[in-house]
């Protein structure tokens, strides 16, 4: 997760995240990806059903109104309990509900609000469709910290990969009742060469929308998003969208509107944006270097963690070819601090194993070799270099 408000806008000085001693239980939910300790955002999938039908699900969700003959969700409210009391008393310090689709689960207010009772920061991630003003009361009762809602660019464009008319209104629906009860919401936009023209719309978006937040995720080769690879963007046109939301988040801070935006997935754009403000900014690009030191790059099986719908950890919610046990069988804590796992412990430190240009990049301190899913996926070997990865050659090694 690389902050371009952060960074390139100097939202985030490196003695703001000093200031908290870098515990991720200290630091403020803006400043958590500079935590020293990388104590695990945990990702719960806790239903694979959705009212939806998006065709880049990483998750292949299944409809909500017939899986039920198919699946079940196999970790119940009590089971669910027991999991979020193991994962605070370890330090973890967010619990994502996500799916699937989580307000599809009758008990996710109540799951939340334990998460909260039990110190820990609960967010959920949703397409925003099934909150109503009554769902939008109870999570703010419980304490929740945060509503990611996914879109993938203007109405036509959104219905178009939800597969269900109606779905962006319903969406935006989601945010006002959201806002009217004091929620913090954001926007989620994976970006693909189908939608990658709605960005500006996006940044109209939060800004007539009054939305403190926006992510651009990079796209990820899983699940049904496995399917889009030749739909993600080349190297020459993801930097041109970097410098594109550089550009929209710059006007955004001029016009006195400071939104926070966040690229995801691709830790490339950490030292993009640092060769950028080297030639705008050499003293900012001095600061932000040292930032992008603090937040170390890729976190699969570190910072991040992910816990499957049927109990199943994985090393983030993308990657979910390889577990590392179940915590309806043991406790994620032990789960994932266990040396004997070889791929987890090898996840926690990638870069003596990382293989091609990231083991000679100058950057791999900053970037950690960036996604083992997508070289998996492209190379067949978990240590390739990432394809995703846009630095040139001179960029890499000067």
């Amino acid at each position: 997760m690389i902050g371009i408000s952060k960074l390139y806008c100097g939202q985030v000085e490196p003695s703001d995240a000093l200031r908290y001693g870098r515990h991720s239980k200290a630091l403020p939910a803006h400043l958590l990806q500079f935590s020293a300790d990388k104590k695990p955002v945990v990702v719960w999938n806790m239903t694979r059903r959705c009212n939806l039908k998006c065709v880049h699900c990483y998750a292949k969700a299944l409809d909500s109104e017939d899986a039920g003959s198919r699946t079940s969700d196999a970790i119940g409210t009590d089971a669910a309990k027991a999991m979020i009391d193991d994962l605070a008393a370890y330090g973890a310090p967010v619990m994502l509900f996500s799916g699937g689709e989580p307000l599809v689960r009758a008990d996710l207010a109540e799951l939340a609000g334990h998460a909260t009772a039990r110190g820990m920061r609960a967010v959920i991630s949703t397409n925003g469709t099934l909150i109503t003003p009554q769902k939008a009361k109870e999570l703010k009762a419980v304490g929740l910290s945060y509503v990611g809602i996914s879109l993938d660019g203007g109405e036509d464009v959104h219905d178009r990969f939800r597969a269900v008319p109606g779905s962006f209104r319903k969406a935006l629906e989601g945010i006002e009742n959201c806002q009217a009860e004091g929620l913090k919401v954001g926007l989620r936009f994976t970006v693909n060469r189908r939608n990658v023209g709605e960005v500006p719309k996006l940044f109209a978006l939060i800004r007539d929308l009054n939305v403190p937040r926006i992510c651009f995720y990079h796209l990820v080769y899983s699940g049904r998003g496995s399917e889009l690879i030749k739909e993600d963007l080349s190297h020459a046109e993801t930097r041109a969208l970097l410098d594109l939301i550089m550009d929209e988040t710059r006007a955004l801070f001029e016009a006195g509107m400071e939104k926070e935006v966040l690229t995801v997935d691709n830790h490339a754009d950490g030292p993009y944006v640092w060769l950028r403000l080297a030639r705008e900014d050499p003293k900012r690009a001095a600061e932000v270097f040292e930032l992008l030191q603090f937040n170390e790059g890729n976190s699969t099986g570190r910072g991040i963690g992910c816990i499957s719908w049927d109990g199943a950890v994985h090393a983030d919610q993308f990657w979910r070819n390889h577990s590392f046990g179940n915590v309806l069988e043991r406790p994620f804590s032990r789960i994932w601090d266990d040396p004997d796992i070889p791929l987890l412990s090898m996840l926690k430190d990638k870069k003596p194993h990382v293989k091609g240009r990231c083991a000679r990049c100058r950057f791999l301190n900053i970037c950690a070799g960036n996604f083992r899913a997508r070289a998996e996926a492209v190379h067949g070997d978990i240590w390739a270099e990432d394809p995703a990865c846009y630095l040139t050659e001179k960029e890499i090694t000067a």
